[in-house]
């Protein structure tokens, strides 16, 4: 895969992390003054696709799909755990009170390990 094609799915990656917590964060508080926005950010459907764009673009990012080795094992438990938590709260485990800092803390572990990626790339090809 070519640095600017890594580079594009990490920044997208980071893109969907973001919406992943306007979604988490700002919905909630738009459902206090739209009721038919409340509807919508209730809906289980919501959380599993963002789950299932989510877990794609990761696999991409972070894999050389040459040899299917990882790029950064560090990076990659880092994102692997971001997407268990995002799993976990997208599923309400352990409890449905505990689906929004779950959520978040996934997201924010996801992205953080898009944007090490992207750092590291941009270091890797600056040198070259």
């Amino acid at each position: 895969m070519t640095p600017s094609k890594a580079k594009a799915l990490d920044l997208s990656a980071v893109g969907l992390s973001a919406l992943c917590l306007v979604h988490c964060l700002a919905l909630p508080g738009l459902a206090l003054l739209l009721p038919v926005l409340g509807f919508w950010a209730q809906a289980e459907w919501v959380h599993v696709a963002f789950i299932l764009a989510a877990a794609p673009v990761a696999v991409l990012a972070f894999v050389d799909l040459k040899t299917w080795r990882p790029r950064s094992r560090p990076m990659i438990v880092v994102a692997s755990a971001g997407l268990a938590l995002m799993l976990a709260g997208a599923l309400e485990f352990p409890v449905a009170g505990y689906e929004r800092p779950l959520t978040v803390l996934g997201g924010l572990l996801l992205a953080g390990a898009h944007i090490a990626s992207w750092r590291r790339r941009g270091h890797v090809c600056q040198a070259c």
